[in-house]
């Protein structure tokens, strides 16, 4: 049925839009801001997509002519044909990338990698120890050139790759557009890309800082993993039998802050914001929804749910999320002051609607992974906030530490940074736990007593509410 449906397709957009990260958030998030920015455009941008790790996603996209269907879920289903993604390669195509992002008509480069994507050390800078980092300087040193077929591992190495090519081509300026949950992305993008080709070619280093702007964002859609009810939907409503649906939320939002020296989609005809300074929606984001999603994850999980609509069922978890945001927002006014009252009760009331959906099954387990990367910007950061500004320690806060310490027990989290600390966690006191996982998380506040005694506390009070996997 496929091959029947290939060559339907009623626009293919010339390229001039390179994403690296080729996922389900993608083709919800940035995809269907540029469907939607085309939908008015006199000639439309093209999205030439890479994969990160896998080329299968690419694989089942291209057998499709590139096209997919998107379900926005709400009380009903809405659905629609994307065309904004003009081709898709494996990202281990080390000649197609290189040779996409030197296309002098090629503007902007997306970014959509996990924090632990950009190999940053816990300073914050690029992690030169990174065993696929040495690899990757190692490989541009020695060639690395569009003729070769090898391709580079890290996403800083994918993008001084293509870099090059585009230097040693003689291309215009462009942007690298980071679209992930860290804050100031595009900077920490900026440093490790610099850093990297600092260390294979001096000149290369000096051509980027020059001709290359590196795009802050901030993005927010959940988007959980399709199914086989899901494909059967987006075929019954299209008569497109996509075997890779996009299911998401009605909701979106995307805040950009940075130059785009060639050009850019009309993104804000299509909803997302242009701003000077990205760092109030960044904390807005971290603090309040991103911040929730771990609380619901950890306490949710030992409490034996499975998706955020069911975690908000339950009474403990809802109010210890209304907590965590009170607490949250008695700092978000006053570190922020372009953020008003009003905006910040949008957002919540938005947050409890999104999280009631029940039918957008955003799992906890997904969630839960890697929280001793996700846990700094999303709990420490406002927690010290609070403290900066003479507040006590939020016991909502504390609690999502302390949730994640009795987390770290279970034999199946999946948190490879984290594995030396769930090891030193088995066997110690309360104290000890609390003591342990804010040296990990935030060495600053380790001295500080009320803090620790406040995570202790909430480890002692979770072991009599939800109960420990583990003593």
């Amino acid at each position: 049925m496929i091959a029947e449906f290939v060559g339907r397709r009623s626009v293919r957009h010339p390229v001039r839009i390179v994403h690296l990260g080729l996922g389900a958030f993608h083709r919800a998030h940035q995809a269907w801001y540029t469907e939607r920015a085309n939908a008015d455009a006199v000639e439309g941008w093209g999205i030439h997509a890479f994969t990160g790790r896998s080329a299968a996603a690419a694989e089942v996209l291209s057998a499709q002519d590139d096209l997919y269907v998107l379900i926005e879920r709400g009380d009903v289903d809405t659905e629609s044909i994307i065309q904004s993604i003009s081709a898709a390669t494996d990202g281990a195509d080390g000649p197609a990338w290189r040779a996409a992002v030197a296309d002098p008509a090629v503007a902007i480069v997306t970014v959509t990698v996990t924090e632990r994507g950009y190999r940053l050390s816990t300073e914050g800078t690029l992690d030169l120890l990174d065993a696929d980092v040495q690899a990757d300087i190692a490989l541009l040193r020695g060639g690395g050139r569009p003729a070769d077929t090898a391709a580079a591992v890290t996403a800083p190495g994918r993008l001084v790759d293509g870099l090059r090519a585009r230097m040693l081509a003689g291309g215009p300026g462009i942007a690298v557009v980071s679209c992930d949950n860290l804050a100031d992305n595009g900077r920490a993008t900026r440093e490790s890309v610099l850093a990297l080709a600092s260390a294979v070619d001096r000149e290369l280093a000096d051509w980027i800082e020059r001709t290359v702007s590196f795009v802050s964002t901030m993005v927010d859609r959940i988007t959980p993993a399709a199914t086989a009810a899901d494909r059967a939907i987006a075929l019954a409503a299209t008569g497109l039998p996509d075997q890779t649906p996009v299911v998401t939320e009605p909701f979106s939002e995307w805040v950009l802050s940075g130059d785009f020296p060639s050009g850019r989609p009309a993104w804000d005809a299509a909803g997302a914001r242009f701003v000077d300074d990205i760092a109030p929606y960044e904390r807005r984001k971290l603090w309040l929804l991103n911040a929730a999603h771990s609380l619901l994850a950890y306490r949710g999980l030992a409490a034996g749910h499975g998706t955020i609509a069911g975690a908000m069922l339950d009474v403990d978890c809802r109010e210890a999320v209304e907590a965590l945001w009170e607490e949250a927002a008695e700092v978000l006014p006053l570190d922020a002051p372009e953020m008003n009252a009003a905006e910040i009760e949008a957002a919540l009331a938005a947050l409890r609607s999104r999280f009631a959906n029940a039918r957008i099954e955003h799992r906890l387990s997904q969630i839960a992974t890697d929280g001793s990367h996700k846990l700094g910007p999303r709990i420490i950061e406002p927690m010290r906030r609070r403290r900066e500004a003479g507040l006590a320690v939020g016991t909502a806060e504390a609690g999502v530490l302390a949730a994640w310490a009795t987390h770290l027990a279970d034999d199946h989290f999946a948190d490879p940074s984290a594995e030396a600390l769930a090891g030193e966690l088995r066997g110690l006191d309360a104290v000890d736990r609390a003591g342990a996982v804010i040296r990990f998380l935030a060495p600053d506040l380790a001295d500080d007593g009320s803090v620790v005694a406040a995570v202790a506390a909430q480890i002692d009070t979770q072991r009599t509410t939800l109960g420990a996997r583990r003593p």
